[in-house]
């Protein structure tokens, strides 16, 4: 059963673009989608989030930015949040999703790996009541410079390659 993972950030312009550009990339067979939090819909990629992805070897220049809907969330086997107000906002926003929604640097320390189908493995987690505060970040490299959207790409390679064999 293939896995359907849900990246959500604010715009939907950097971080879950990069996160899901780079599962999709990593040879992980997942269904990945993107959203935001507070989106102007249809919006290309900046040209720094296109270059930290050059960065990396990386392309998402067929993307455009989309809100989060209820139908993400509810066809979500898990919700990927770049920041503890992204997991706030689908606990208050979608709260049927509560229970599937941790930040990405979470996940990469405490989704188990195992047999069971990826749905079962973040229900152990009893995500609804873990703080988001204390779940770490992916620092928004909105307003930055190149260097930032950079070392923004470099952080998300490093937690998509902790988290790639636990979502399988």
């Amino acid at each position: 059963m293939t896995p359907n993972v849900l990246f959500l950030c604010t715009g939907n312009a950097a971080r879950s673009v990069m996160a899901g550009v780079m599962l999709e990339s990593s040879g992980i067979t997942a269904r990945v989608t993107t959203a935001g939090t507070h989106v102007i819909e249809h919006q290309p990629v900046s040209i720094r989030t296109r270059h930290a992805l050059d960065t990396v070897g990386l392309n998402a220049s067929v993307h455009r930015s989309r809100q989060i809907t209820d139908a993400d969330v509810m066809a979500a086997d898990v919700v990927i949040a770049m920041a503890s107000e992204h997991v706030s906002y689908v606990r208050r926003r979608h709260p049927g999703g509560a229970d599937r929604t941790a930040t990405l640097a979470f996940l990469a320390q405490h989704l188990p790996i195992g047999p069971q189908p990826l749905s079962e493995r973040v229900a152990t987690l009893g995500l609804a009541s873990v703080d988001p505060l204390a779940q770490g970040e992916v620092a928004d490299p909105a307003g930055g410079g190149e260097e930032d959207y950079v070392e923004c790409a470099r952080q998300l390679s490093v937690l998509i390659g902790e988290l790639g064999p636990r979502l399988v």
